[in-house]
């Protein structure tokens, strides 16, 4: 969710003044009467080069080679500027835009090899909205083409999307997407320029890890999925054994269903591999296995799901009208063929569940609206799971989602902050990159999935805006209709039938100062929870005292927390014995 920003901000004079002032010069300044000819002739240049389109600045002419792609190409055309050459650009940018890279992105229909797409001061960018807005100096320039494939749904839609490949929607390193080699150029906004790119490159497919002695891989195709769509559609799912395994062939064990974002990674990060003294990447990890593989931990099957869509590396794990009917598809394909693949209990209370942020609305989601499949939940810092509180914005009752009025002041929204309370970017910023990357909801980032996934499917086919992108000006008529996914709202108007089958099974997780204010929303669920009598939820709310996202138990202790609340919780007669050898 994390996007980027310059370090800092120069005030320069863009190109609208710089002609505004050649023309005045040009027209005050006393010249000798052999010169006024030449004046009037820069006046008038002046004016011709402040009326073209893209201004009087630097311009890209961007195209993909035959040899990359042979025919039409679809999708979206990005340009990246960066000071430094090392990653390449394109490898400096990513999901949450740390690095706060130039990126600028243009759409592309039906281009042929050698057709130029062109990146001008017209062109949508992040952190900077127009490439005159950049200073001049040196760059390294790279360019991306983000292809896209046609979908012809089920529902009579036809749509324009990338097709993953496998890689969690990251476009940067989709397989078959092409990008062309780093050049170093000299950029001055104010002068005149053409810098021509060609996209001669395509990336590779993904390589998939091997099996190894504790962590198998599948993947299948989706039948509920790819009818849905009209192309194939896969699902997936990475697992973790459990010490003795091959060992026990008679044994079952229960199962941690983690949700999250698309990885391949081994889950709760396993790494069997020491790191060198001193090195923290994979710390945590191999501590992990080696509680994992002794004789203290619980023996569980860890799983997490691969499930990327059109839309976003994850599909909430639920049926939407744009993204398809995917809470079907878990529930009927993925969940199934696990428990077909391995040893596993297969009843209600040994199916338990946990996840983060993306992973943490999952894990309430599937436990709330599958209450009887499931065990218990523990859930840290969930994506807003009250709509009254979507981060900063009521959706229900405010105008506005960028700014809020104040005593007659207009004070923009924060999408992200600090533990100490400074924001980092705005909502109104965060949308702004957001389209830059694809329009129509198609940027593969935070705001768009959760209108693919909760909002109605509009006239074109694409998710219909719950705000306006670059007002902030709230459909009422489209919050209305995201109001069965409010976790909050849902249970409360069915908690006279679904209380009783949750009593116990709700465990959730959130840092008081979550980096995207999501800690406002569990208040907002709470304050409902604790208001419960028939029955009372009797689970658990924990606030971590100025803790970012992602606080909550992980590791060893969350195991050890759903060892006891299976022991606590499993029907008279289950098997308690066999799986705790």
């Amino acid at each position: 969710m994390e996007h980027p920003f310059p370090s800092r901000t120069r005030i320069r004079v863009g190109p609208a003044l710089s002609v505004l002032a050649a023309i005045l010069v040009a027209a005050l300044t006393p010249r000798p009467a052999a010169s006024q000819a030449a004046a009037h002739a820069d006046v008038e240049a002046a004016r011709a080069a402040a009326a073209r389109p893209g201004g009087n600045g630097a311009r890209f002419e961007v195209s993909f080679a035959a040899s990359a792609h042979g025919g039409p190409l679809t999708g979206r055309a990005f340009l990246f500027l960066s000071k430094d050459p090392e990653p390449e650009p394109r490898l400096q940018t990513g999901l949450h835009m740390r690095s706060g890279t130039p990126m600028f992105g243009v759409a592309v229909e039906a281009a042929n090899p050698g057709d130029a797409v062109v990146f001008d001061a017209s062109a949508h960018g992040f952190p900077y909205t127009s490439i005159d807005d950049l200073p001049a100096g040196e760059y390294y320039a790279q360019a991306l083409f983000n292809v896209y494939t046609e979908f012809r749904r089920v529902d009579g839609h036809t749509v324009w999307m990338h097709d993953d490949r496998w890689e969690g929607q990251k476009l940067t390193v989709s397989p078959g997407n092409l990008y062309s080699p780093v050049q170093r150029v000299y950029l001055d906004p104010a002068q005149p320029q053409t810098v021509r790119l060609v996209a001669d490159r395509v990336i590779p497919p993904v390589e998939i890890p091997p099996d190894t002695e504790w962590v198998k891989r599948f993947r299948f195709q989706s039948k509920i999925l790819s009818d849905w769509w009209g192309r194939p559609i896969y699902l997936g799912a990475t697992v973790l054994l459990p010490k003795g395994y091959a060992e026990h062939p008679s044994v079952k064990y229960p199962v941690n269903y983690i949700q999250g974002h698309f990885s391949l990674g081994n889950p709760d990060g396993f790494n069997p591999i020491e790191p060198a003294e001193g090195e923290t990447r994979g710390r945590a990890g191999y501590e992990f296995y080696r509680w994992w593989t002794s004789d203290e931990a619980p023996r569980f099957l860890a799983v997490t799901f691969q499930h990327p869509t059109p839309y976003y590396d994850d599909s909430y794990a639920v049926n939407s009208e744009n993204n398809g009917p995917y809470g079907d598809a878990i529930l009927q394909e993925l969940i199934p063929e696990v428990e077909k693949r391995f040893r596993v209990i297969g009843e209600p209370w040994s199916r338990v569940l946990t996840g983060g942020s993306t992973g943490g609305w999952e894990s309430l989601a599937l436990q709330i609206f599958h209450p009887d499949f499931f065990g218990g939940t523990w859930s840290l810092c969930p994506d807003p799971v009250d709509f009254r509180a979507y981060g900063l914005v009521n959706i229900y009752e405010d105008e506005n989602a960028y700014w809020r009025s104040f005593n007659g002041i207009k004070a923009d929204r924060g999408e992200s902050r600090e533990t100490d309370g400074q924001l980092r970017y705005t909502i109104r910023q965060g949308n702004s990159y957001e389209w830059m990357l694809g329009p129509n909801s198609r940027s593969g980032q935070q705001w768009h999935i959760w209108e693919a996934t909760y909002s109605p499917v509009g006239s074109d086919g694409y998710p219909q805006r719950l705000w306006d992108w670059k007002t902030g000006a709230i459909d009422r008529r489209v919050a209305e209709a995201w109001r069965k996914y409010d976790l909050t709202d849902y249970l409360k108007t069915n908690w006279s039938w679904i209380g009783p089958k949750l009593v116990g099974k709700l465990h959730v997780y959130t840092g008081d100062m979550d980096t995207y204010f999501l800690n406002n929303a569990v208040v907002l669920m709470e304050e409902f929870l604790e208001s419960t009598t028939a029955p009372y939820y009797a689970g658990v709310i924990r606030y971590g005292d100025r803790q970012p996202h992602c606080w909550g138990p992980r590791g060893r202790e969350v195991y050890e927390l759903f060892d006891a609340h299976i022991r606590l919780h499993a029907p008279e007669g289950a098997d308690l014995a066999s799986w705790h050898y």
